[in-house]
């Protein structure tokens, strides 16, 4: 089978990553990668749709219309930012993107990268993690077939990525001690990519998928 996807944060890290990934999958056959600017790629099965505040998104958008799963990698740092600010830009924008789509393509996969960590009782002392927690399960209330939240910790770059943190560049060589040390810390982003694609073409009954099930998901051939 093949099959069409639409992905956000193709800018950042993470989504540039998983980027690649659908790409180079024979079964992906087209990407719409939808951000506030370009992705600054060029590819057969790339199209971009710009759009400059998901919140504005309306139910009848037919740009997204015909698509078999959302990839949605799009997110900030809470760092410097208040509750109030940090949950309009996280929760009240993914789920108000994820709702749209849900209008739009209801036999649709939705993926959301939270993160490790995030609390599913909303509850918790860290305001991240709340935040993220609320997201995870409100999208789980959405008419999808089906909705996986991925909880990704470190993640090790791709090669020809070029969107990455300063961090992440100088401590890349950390990478194989955590491996070792913390086996369920640390991910490529082939294995996140792939573990996205894999809920397409093999399946996953999972709606939360830690760094081990990510892993192991994306390890699997399809």
């Amino acid at each position: 089978m093949s099959y069409k996807i639409i992905l956000t944060g193709a800018t950042g890290m993470v989504g540039e990553g998983v980027l690649l990934e659908c790409l180079d999958h024979p079964q992906i056959t087209e990407v719409l990668s939808v951000s506030r600017k370009t992705c600054g790629r060029s590819h057969p099965k790339l199209k971009e749709y710009i759009v400059p505040d998901f919140l504005a998104l309306q139910d009848d958008d037919k740009m997204l219309k015909g698509y078999d799963a959302c990839f949605f990698c799009a997110g900030v740092t809470s760092v410097g930012k208040n509750e109030a600010d940090y949950t309009v830009l996280t929760y009240d924008t993914t789920v108000h993107f994820a709702d749209v789509l849900a209008n739009q393509n209801p036999g649709m996969i939705f993926v959301y990268v939270s993160g490790a960590g995030t609390d599913s009782s909303e509850k918790g002392r860290l305001m991240w993690a709340r935040v993220k927690g609320k997201t995870e399960n409100d999208l789980r209330r959405l008419p999808f077939k089906m909705v996986h939240n991925f909880r990704p910790a470190v993640m090790k770059l791709t090669p020809g990525q070029k969107n990455a943190l300063p961090l992440y560049k100088y401590f890349a060589w950390l990478f194989p001690v955590l491996k070792v040390l913390s086996p369920n810390s640390v991910s490529t982003l082939k294995q996140v990519g792939n573990a996205m694609i894999n809920t397409l073409t093999i399946g996953s009954d999972k709606t939360i998928l830690e760094v081990s099930d990510i892993n192991e998901l994306g390890n699997k051939v399809s």
